[in-house]
């Protein structure tokens, strides 16, 4: 074997894993009915591979190539460990349902609904909040476990656990994995529309680190929202869709070459994208015509204000003001009412903006949010106040994770007059 075709192979190998290791994994879930076990046979899967494909070529379906090699090599194994230990229940039970999957082929269109499956298996209401996020992340999205506890401020060793007690109570509950009837799928919904739209915000704008977008996981947020979209049409689903879309359509606008912050004030708008932003504003129609208007709806309706305008001086303030009052009373939030006050400095004025900051500052809800002390410093640079600008930017400055955003908030504070 040439050290070439282990070269060509190991590179093709690769580009697999990045586009299809998750859509693997989640059928061999579905397979196997075991997070543990099909997360094992992906990394036999992806081994065999690593040894054969040198020697006999890229197989004609990567895809199904690694779910039939995964899904033998986890019945070898059941069947060894059953061999070994007669009481070994477990093994016995999972082996006789590795033998009833072996006998359904891998047809295409299941494997790619699997990971809708998966997502609403993962956020099972069985399953507290954060362990919902959390299995997502980890599973249907392929972050490490040190990655999602950065998202959610805590220990990766703490997070480790959770993911695994998640996955215990799916197996002892015996959650199935499959997506709701429909008359259990409105009920479900919410939940799975709150964690897509997390796991896209963590792609979009990402909560620490030295990056400030990852595109990879917003794309996969996106294509979760289309699946959901799909089988939901004209619902929040297509709301929520729409969001992602017309946010993520300015992607490419949101940071220099070199990865620093450009404000939306600022952003070059023929660098945004079009074709996102025309399915957008057609899925944005479609949700506010449904008929039950939701806040993702919403937030996409306030979105398309934006990408209609051709600048910051020439887009309806006045609208997304009543836009947000509109989503204020239907999802009640201080981050909502800080929104609304940025608007409302962009239509009346930063002196009507800062009243508003100042009142949502003193009663503490965003006391410890660095955006709300960066948009008061914001207003009072506009207005001025350099003392009272400074102290609110280095009070940010104590709170921000995200390097790119630090960055600029020095530059601001940088900039100010002594």
């Amino acid at each position: 074997m040439s050290e070439d075709a282990t070269a060509k192979a190991r590179t093709a190998l690769d580009a697999v894993y990045r586009s299809d290791s998750r859509r693997v994994l989640a059928t061999l879930i579905r397979l196997l009915g075991d997070f543990e076990l099909a997360e094992e046979a992906l990394h036999d899967a992806f081994a065999a591979a690593l040894e054969q494909w040198p020697r006999e070529g890229l197989p004609a379906n990567p895809r199904a190539w690694l779910i039939s090699t995964g899904r033998f090599k986890a019945v070898d194994k059941l069947r060894r460990a059953a061999r070994f230990d007669s009481l070994n229940e477990r093994a016995a039970q999972l082996e006789s349902l590795v033998d009833e999957s072996a006998s359904r082929p891998v047809e295409e269109e299941t494997v790619e609904d699997d990971r809708l499956r998966l997502i609403f298996t993962c956020c099972h209401p069985a399953l507290s909040s954060d362990a919902q996020v959390a299995l997502t992340l980890r599973e249907v999205c392929g972050l490490t476990t040190e990655e999602i506890a950065s998202a959610f401020l805590t220990g990766a060793t703490t997070l480790a656990q959770r993911i695994v007690r998640a996955k215990a109570k799916i197996r002892e509950a015996r959650i199935p994995y499959e997506v709701p009837s429909q008359d259990e799928l409105q009920e479900r919904l919410d939940a799975v529309l709150r964690v897509i739209y997390l796991v896209f915000n963590e792609g979009y704008s990402a909560s620490s680190g030295g990056l400030l977008t990852r595109a990879d996981i917003s794309a996969e947020a996106i294509r979760l929202g289309r699946l959901l979209a799909e089988l939901l049409p004209a619902s929040e689903a297509s709301g929520l869709l729409a969001l992602m879309l017309l946010q993520d359509s300015r992607r490419a606008a949101r940071t220099t070459s070199a990865g620093e912050v450009v404000l939306l004030e600022d952003q070059d708008r023929a660098l945004w994208n079009r074709e996102q932003i025309a399915e957008g504003l057609v899925l944005v129609k479609e949700a506010l015509g449904s008929g039950r208007v939701g806040a993702y709806a919403l937030q996409a309706a306030i979105a398309a204000v934006h990408a209609r305008a051709p600048s910051i001086t020439t887009t309806d303030w006045a609208e997304i003001v009543r836009l947000y009052e509109w989503l204020e009373r239907l999802q009640p939030s201080p981050v909502v009412e800080l929104n609304r006050a940025v608007a409302v400095a962009m239509r009346d004025g930063p002196a009507a903006g800062l009243t508003l900051v100042d009142a949502i500052l003193v009663r503490g809800d965003l006391a410890d949010y660095h955006l709300a002390h960066a948009a008061r410093a914001d207003l009072c640079r506009r207005l001025g106040r350099t003392a009272e600008s400074r102290a609110s930017y280095e009070r940010a400055l104590t709170l921000v994770r995200q390097e790119p955003e630090r960055r600029f908030l020095e530059r601001r504070l940088a900039e100010l007059p002594d």
